[in-house]
C-alpha cells in the first residue's frame, strides 16, 4: 500500500515524459531479473528440492559482495564482510 501511495504521488504528468532510457531500463529489470530469473529459480527448486537449493540464498550475500568489488570495483571494507557475515548467522 506504502509504494501505490508513493507511485500515484511521484508520476509524471505524461507518460511521453519519460525517456526511452527509462523504459528501456524497466524492460530489461522486468524480463532479465524477475522473469527469467524467477524461471531459473523454481525450476532449480523443482529438481534440487527446496531444502537444498534453498540453503543457496545463505551465499547470496558473499556473492552481491564479491560481484560488487569484481565488476563494479567496490572497495571491500571489513565492516561489510563482517556484517555479510553476521545475515548470514
Amino acid at each position: 500500500p506504502v509504494m501505490l501511495a508513493l507511485s500515484f504521488a511521484t508520476l509524471p504528468p505524461s507518460f511521453a515524459a519519460v525517456g526511452s532510457g527509462a523504459w528501456i531500463g524497466l524492460g530489461y529489470v522486468s524480463l532479465f531479473s524477475m522473469l527469467i530469473g524467477f524461471v531459473f529459480w523454481y525450476r532449480g527448486l523443482a529438481q534440487g528440492g527446496i531444502a537444498a537449493v534453498g540453503q543457496l540464498q545463505l551465499l547470496q550475500p558473499f556473492f552481491g559482495l564479491a560481484l560488487a568489488a569484481s565488476l563494479l570495483h567496490e572497495q571491500v571494507s571489513p565492516l561489510m564482510v563482517v556484517v555479510t557475515l553476521g545475515v548470514v548467522a
